[in-house]
Formats: structure tokens, C-alpha cells, sequence
């Protein structure tokens, strides 16, 4: 989808969850809140749920419809979030190496951003990647099955999991990883 089409779906209400991935509740709280990282964070549902949790949070999306609902919600909810947009397709944002503790990418595949977010984290830092799974051949916005597990040789995964989503808002299969950085 365009960032157009994005745009008209967040302003007709739509893709504005308020819970965060169950995956990303149950691996942040594991780890002292530090500074994170949400990639394509739409409404910023995962963003203010680390923000609440004590985080410094930096969140970008291609969508100034999704990040305007993102800064709305933080004011709201009186916390800080450093909130930008950036198409991550047209590099608008780097990565800085080395930089977060914790970076999330929760239903957003571009394959060629994941080693851009490997050197973003600390040593000892978590990713967590949450994508849609294809059945049968890649597509550029869904793996296939096994793909994701292959771009964390050399990784302590934490948690790998291929089939359906434990959201109820999103019906496709999904891979999922959570691996730390040695």
C-alpha cells in the first residue's frame, strides 16, 4: 500500500489499535526500559505502551496521518515520544548503529532494512519482528515459511514462532522473532 492509502485509512479510523502486540508486552517487560525504537509504528500502539513503561522512544512512520494520531495519543496520555515521519522505503530515516535497546517492527517487512536494525541495537540489545507469512513464494510484504529465522545466524533467538496471529486484528499467519544481539 502507499503511504496515500495508509493515510486515508487512518483518517477513516482504521489500523488505530490501542492495545500493543501481545509479543511486544511479553519480551519489553522482560528487559529495563532503556531506548527503543518502533519501526513504522502507525498510530503507535507499541511506541506509548513502552513511552507508559519508561522507555525513550523514538517511532516513524511514511504516514503524518499515523504519526499526528501517535502525538495526539502521547500528549494525552502525558508522555514523551519522539515522533517522526519518514519513508523507511526511501531511506527519509538511517538507523544510527548501535544506538537502541530495544527495536520493534511489528507488521512491516522490508527485507532490506532488518541488518540496518541488527546494527541499530546495542550489544545485547532485542529485536522484535513481527511479519506476515506467505504460503507459498516471498512477496515484498510477506515471508516465507523459515525466512525470518535466516537473518539471525549468530543471534540468541528468544522466541520463533511460524502460524496464526495470537491478535485478533490481524487474521493472516505471521513469522515472528524476538533475538538479542551477541
Amino acid at each position: 500500500m502507499s503511504i496515500d492509502e495508509w493515510n486515508q485509512r487512518y483518517r477513516a479510523g482504521e489500523q488505530l489499535f490501542e492495545e500493543p502486540a501481545p509479543l511486544v508486552e511479553e519480551f519489553a517487560s522482560r528487559i529495563p526500559a532503556g531506548t527503543a525504537l518502533d519501526v513504522a509504528c502507525g498510530a503507535g500502539r507499541n511506541a506509548l505502551y513502552l513511552a507508559e513503561r519508561g522507555w525513550r522512544v523514538t517511532a516513524i512512520d511514511g504516514s503524518p496521518v499515523a504519526i499526528e494520531v501517535l502525538r495526539r495519543r502521547a500528549a494525552a496520555r502525558d508522555v514523551n515520544i519522539d515522533a517522526r515521519v519518514a519513508d523507511l522505503e526511501r531511506s527519509e530515516f538511517e538507523i544510527p548503529p548501535d544506538t537502541f535497546d530495544l527495536i520493534v517492527d511489528s507488521y512491516y517487512l522490508q527485507r532490506d532494512l532488518i541488518p540496518a536494525m541488527q546494527r541499530g541495537l546495542h550489544a545485547g540489545g532485542m529485536l522484535i519482528v513481527i511479519v506476515h507469512l506467505s504460503d507459498a513464494e516471498p512477496t515484498p510484504t510477506r515471508v516465507v515459511p523459515g525466512e525470518l529465522k535466516t537473518y539471525f545466524h549468530g543471534w540468541n533467538v528468544l522466541h520463533d514462532y511460524e502460524g496464526v496471529s495470537r491478535e485478533s486484528c490481524h487474521r493472516r499467519a505471521v513469522a515472528e522473532i524476538v533475538a538479542v544481539k551477541l
